[in-house]
């Protein structure tokens, strides 16, 4: 099977994922890239990194996706995340009502961080599959996102559910910002970059399902530049 490594693509967009610890990030992630579910992981440690080729109206976007830890004692190491990013999902777990409560906190600290720039975030209600243990409505989570004016869905990572459209929301917004103008190719910027073309590859050849594998490799600290 070919890596995001061997494909063509026009755009690069970073993004990065935050929110509380144990909220099912990397699972997001591992859904999202690899098509599958694991039931449970280790915490991430500092940083995780994955990509994926998405196509958005024909045009082949590499998407580099940071997972973030969510344990105080690593987000020294996420915040120098932010600065280059150009959009993420902001994820709670809608059966842990202090991880929802943390968001508009979370919200707060990545617009300070980030780059001068747009940044497109979408809230993220996951765990969708526990049913019993819901503690936060679908309401509650369609409420705050109004009054944080950014983009609501929820998800499951176990079932798969809306896991696709989390992603592709955020990529279909920041490729419109890049259409208007709103958000700029800059040099030093990592946050959207242009790709540079290669010969000998048929970007039609770019699927949009979740058969795509990724390219994933594990960053246990540090920082990008």
């Amino acid at each position: 099977m070919m890596s995001t490594s061997d494909l063509n693509f026009e755009y690069q967009f970073r993004l990065i994922l935050i929110g509380d610890s144990t909220v099912g990030k990397s699972s997001l992630l591992r859904q999202f890239t690899e098509g599958r579910f694991i039931e449970v992981s280790d915490p991430t440690v500092g940083v995780d990194f994955h990509a994926r080729i998405v196509n958005l109206d024909g045009v082949p976007i590499k998407l580099q996706l940071w997972d973030t830890a969510g344990q105080e004692r690593f987000r020294s190491i996420t915040r120098s995340y932010y600065r280059n990013a150009a959009g993420g999902l902001l994820v709670y777990d809608i059966t842990n009502r202090t991880s929802f409560e943390h968001v508009k906190e979370w919200l707060d600290e990545a617009s300070r961080c980030a780059e001068p720039n747009r940044v497109v975030f979408i809230m993220v209600g996951h765990k969708t599959d526990q049913v019993k243990q819901r503690r936060v409505t679908t309401q509650e989570g369609e409420q705050l996102a109004e009054q944080l004016g950014i983009q609501f869905v929820e998800t499951s990572a176990k079932s798969g559910t809306h896991v696709e459209d989390a992603f592709y929301k955020v990529a279909k917004e920041i490729y419109r910002l890049l259409q208007t103008g709103e958000v700029r190719v800059k040099d030093g910027w990592d946050g959207v970059k242009k790709a540079t073309p290669r010969r000998g590859i048929n970007a039609a050849a770019v699927a949009p399902g979740p058969q795509q594998p990724p390219t994933s490799k594990r960053k246990a600290d540090g920082c990008c530049g």
